[in-house]
């Protein structure tokens, strides 16, 4: 049996390739499946065989409860920070699942704060800190979230909420396209399926021409954001520090940098974009700013990565890939001499390459596997998941 989905993405940036790829896989399997997003996604959208819907207004609700009431969907997909499509879809009782692009981002018993970069409490002071800053964190979000999407769930006749975090919460499923074994254990809401990475690199990386750059030296992937933040200047030091090295450097700068920003030594390439799944298969090691995707990607290479948080999510990744011993810390203003230091050192630490191996087997079982199509299609257990599905919210609802 075909079902029918209705996608609402937010944002850009890195989260989109594997919220596509979610697209793309339901397309392949004959689903039915229509994209709300931004009209500067219509290439990205168009390559995967999605429908694109491109949005009317300035949130996603009205879009969203217009699509249901035209195409009446058997489920809605949201992003992370789709409130709006959350919001509509439970107001027209349209089963709704949100899709987190990397680790769980929410406040959950046992585990550090979100955007903390902090690791697993050991004792009784690290666990005061973690209350602590957890509840600013929860404050914080609270103050910035909750006053607009309480306002937006009124308009659609629906109670208010405690906190921002309980509208995914109110998901029959999120599903964090991410492997269990990556992140840190802690309790998490029922709802929550770890249904594997999905590491396809973005549809544009696949025009580039790139080629394996002669010599026999360790090649050395350097990669930041898709998106700006203001990370040319890194760039630069990045590739000062690699010309202090002999290697054969190569730094992809994504379309949020320009590569003739960058002024390159010798024995580093700068390019706009290449397939990092193919040049990871030359590679020895991966510099990056801790974002999910390339970390996994590098991951499942076996590769470990020096990384240079730069914000968002990045320093939890990167307190996860510590804590697994795949990675070594530097701070984002790391001069290039203790970028050279921080490869050097990599790239002679054989246990690093030990533990990016062990976790790289999980993490390829993981995104080879078919967890998330368990969670969106019929299966022997779930025969009918979307009749599941409607019932679970109308039971929560009564």
């Amino acid at each position: 049996m075909k079902y029918s989905y209705l996608v609402a993405l937010t944002g850009s940036g890195g989260t989109v390739p594997p919220e596509l790829g979610v697209v793309r896989r339901l397309v392949a399997r004959g689903h039915r499946v229509t994209v709300l997003a931004e009209e500067s996604l219509t290439a990205a959208i168009t390559a995967t065989g999605a429908r694109l819907r491109p949005r009317a207004g300035a949130g996603f609700a009205r879009d969203i409860a217009d699509e249901i009431d035209g195409e009446r969907p058997d489920m809605v997909l949201a992003s992370y920070f789709a409130f709006g499509a959350m919001v509509a879809a439970q107001a027209c009782e349209v089963p709704f699942v949100v899709l987190i692009p990397g680790i769980y981002p929410l406040p959950v018993e046992g585990g550090p704060p979100p955007g903390s970069g902090f690791g697993l409490s050991h004792g009784p002071v690290t666990r005061w800190r973690d209350r602590v800053v957890g509840g600013l964190v929860q404050r914080r979000w609270d103050e910035e979230l909750l006053p607009q999407l309480n306002a937006l769930r009124a308009g659609f006749g629906l109670e208010r909420l405690a906190h921002y975090q309980d509208q995914a919460q109110l998901a029959y499923r999120q599903l964090v396209l991410s492997s269990e074994a990556f992140d840190f254990p802690a309790q998490r809401p029922d709802g929550v399926r770890w249904a594997g990475p999905i590491l396809d690199d973005p549809y544009w990386s696949a025009e580039s021409d790139w080629t394996v750059p002669d010599g026999g030296e360790p090649l050395v992937l350097a990669s930041l954001s898709t998106t700006f933040q203001q990370q040319t200047d890194c760039l630069q030091r990045i590739a000062d520090g690699l010309g202090r090295l002999p290697v054969r450097g190569v730094i992809t700068t994504g379309p949020a940098v320009s590569p003739l920003d960058i002024v390159a030594p010798a024995n580093v390439q700068v390019l706009a974009a290449a397939p990092h799944h193919e040049v990871m298969r030359h590679a020895s090691l991966v510099i990056t700013h801790g974002g999910h995707g390339t970390l996994l990607k590098a991951l499942a290479a076996d590769l470990p990565a020096v990384i240079l948080p730069h914000g968002r999510d990045h320093a939890d990744n990167a307190a996860r890939a510590r804590a697994h011993g795949t990675a070594i810390l530097l701070h984002r203003t790391a001069t290039p001499q203790r970028i050279a230091a921080g490869v050097r050192r990599a790239l002679r630490t054989p246990a690093l390459y030990r533990a990016a191996a062990e976790l790289g087997r999980v993490i390829r079982r993981d995104a080879m596997g078919e967890l998330l199509m368990r969670e969106l299609e019929p299966s022997p257990d779930h025969p009918d998941p979307v009749a599941e599905r409607i019932a679970h919210i109308r039971e929560f609802e009564s």
